[in-house]
């Protein structure tokens, strides 16, 4: 497939945001999903996995020659990914309703499948604390119908976010979400921004010692449909994945500027040997786009 192109265009809404650029052109290796998700980029390999959840498989885009082919089908259903710092992938499974680790070998490891003695709804989003917990949100989406999943009655009493210690017990760290989605550590994991993408906002929580979490006031709200994916970049801005682009925050809440791309955006990484290739997954495609930032230096 052919890479297609789009103009970049840069919305500033404040001077803070006026340094912030990349290439002039989007490039869109990958237009052929249902519903594209969870990018997520190896550093050893120089590639890129992300989701099409309604068609059940991951897909793999190559850094060196710019292909993208499949990496493992059925995916059952995963959405949201991360690469640990053991460069391990770490994946959220609609159809499984857990949340797992490949191995290098390939094997597959079950890091949670309940809370409780229920099975999880649909585990979402991941992200990986430096101490070896696993962070991720439940929604419903992949148990509301058989879309991007498979339907089924919820065996927990809502939607929530959990934290997998490294011992292997699942802990619930938030419960009173109601679609709790994307979520991103900062760069020195003292907060915690978690989307609720039922609500169309992004609550920041401190990390408190012993893998809690305190605070959870509203960050931000979105002005474009509802925040998806979260991530930050070196210089502690937040990035959110919105109906109409890329919105980014200053650390004080202020929306700054919008990156625009042509379709309802879902998530986001940075990738690349410098951290300065910006991936988007958004519906159907795949945008790629060299920026004059850095994602800050953690997993993706």
């Amino acid at each position: 497939m052919s890479t297609e192109k789009v103009k970049a265009r840069f919305e500033v809404l404040d001077e803070r945001f006026r340094t912030v650029n990349g290439d002039e052109w989007i490039e869109r290796p990958f237009s052929d999903g249902r519903w594209t998700e969870g990018p997520a980029y190896f550093p050893a390999g120089r590639y890129l996995v992300f989701s099409d959840i309604p068609n059940n498989r991951l897909l793999r885009w190559d850094e060196t020659t710019g292909a993208v082919s499949t990496f493992g089908q059925p995916s059952d259903y995963a959405n949201g990914h991360t690469v640990d710092r053991l460069g391990r992938l770490v994946s959220c499974e609609q159809g499984t309703r857990r949340v797992t680790r490949t191995e290098h070998e390939g094997s597959v490891t079950v890091l949670a499948d309940g809370y409780l003695g229920g099975r999880l709804n649909s585990p979402n989003d991941v992200v990986e604390h430096s101490d070896g917990s696993i962070w991720f949100t439940d929604p419903s989406y992949g148990i509301d119908s058989d879309y991007e999943g498979c339907r089924a009655p919820s065996e927990q009493d809502g939607c929530h976010v959990y934290r997998i210690d490294p011992s292997g017990d699942v802990q619930r760290v938030a419960d009173d979400f109601e679609r709790p989605n994307g979520l991103a550590f900062s760069a020195d994991e003292t907060t915690l921004y978690i989307a609720d993408s039922r609500r169309h906002h992004i609550r920041r929580f401190t990390v408190t010692d012993g893998g809690g979490l305190g605070g959870g006031e509203v960050f931000v709200t979105c002005d474009a449909g509802t925040f998806d994916g979260v991530r930050l970049d070196a210089d502690g801005r937040i990035w959110a994945a919105t109906h109409e682009g890329l919105h980014c925050f200053a650390p004080d809440g202020t929306l700054i500027g919008k990156l625009h791309v042509p379709e309802i955006t879902s998530n986001l990484t940075f990738g690349g040997l410098r951290r300065n290739h910006l991936f988007i997954t958004a519906s159907s495609s795949l945008y790629t786009l060299r920026v004059n930032i850095n994602g800050a230096a953690y997993p993706s």
